[in-house]
């Protein structure tokens, strides 16, 4: 545990400054941090097959490509970019004629890379779009996340009794799930009411959170169920206490994803 709290006190000494700097250097970093996110997938693939070496090259350069994508814009755009998936998908499937070799390289393959570039890089690019928009929004949703992953742990540790998702994350609990909960929807509706809107229904701001705090939660148990799968406990063991990137961002990634569906609400 003291091992977790010193890499988590580094991790934000670190990137609170980037955040406040905004811009390239953020838009930069993050796409750096999305690669690292994707190698991460693609190792932890590979403990069962490995992929031929320009298919990952072409991997790492497509979700930097995608992470960037406008990355200066202000504003979300509810439209995708056609050509830019179009393109994904070519890159992926059309090889397979060429290798012409299903042990070295087939459509699970690529269907694996088509949605981990898609995933990785759409989930970056909007985190660099929401810091973009307003600083005080991305911090609304880091709140969300990180209040209700720190109080599920500690109130599930202290009081936690029942076992939320025993076969996929056996130390979570129902208990320390309440506990975050309760931290992770009061502190950041408080925050949003005061510091971004405070014209919205507060009725609906609590909801609103809630369903945050809760895809939070669902996506740190989705990618507990993919790190199962391969049998890993962790993605990586790049940050002492926590693992690897992934493991860090798994809550944020499903945050900032499902506050698109609120678009045009906060």
């Amino acid at each position: 545990m003291k091992k977790r709290i010193i890499s988590a006190i580094i991790i934000l000494a670190l990137f609170i400054p980037i955040l406040l700097v905004g811009g390239k250097t953020f838009a930069i970093i993050m796409s750096l941090i999305a690669i690292m996110g994707l190698h991460e997938l693609i190792k932890m693939r590979e403990t069962k097959k490995e992929f031929p070496f320009m298919m990952k090259v072409f991997a790492y350069i497509l979700v930097l490509f995608f992470s960037l994508n406008d990355f200066s814009s202000i504003v979300f755009h509810s439209t995708l970019d056609y050509r830019i998936i179009s393109f994904i998908i070519f890159v992926f499937l059309i090889p397979m004629v060429f290798i012409n070799n299903s042990k070295k390289y087939n459509l699970n393959d690529a269907l694996f890379l088509i949605g981990s570039t898609l995933f990785i890089g759409l989930s970056f690019n909007l985190i660099i779009i929401t810091r973009n928009y307003d600083i005080l929004y991305i911090v609304y949703l880091l709140l969300i996340t990180i209040l209700t992953d720190t109080f599920a742990l500690f109130t599930g540790k202290l009081i936690g009794r029942h076992h939320l998702a025993k076969d996929i994350s056996p130390n979570k609990t129902v208990e320390g799930l309440l506990g975050g909960l309760v931290m992770g929807v009061s502190i950041p509706t408080i925050f949003y009411h005061i510091a971004i809107n405070g014209s919205l229904s507060i009725y609906l701001l609590v909801l609103i959170t809630l369903v945050l705090a809760l895809f939070g939660q669902i996506g740190d148990l989705v990618f507990s169920s993919i790190k199962r799968y391969y049998d890993k406990k962790d993605f990586s063991n790049l940050i002492p206490g926590h693992g690897g990137i992934l493991d860090r961002l798994d809550s944020i990634i499903f945050v900032v994803l499902a506050s698109i569906l609120f678009l045009g609400i906060l």
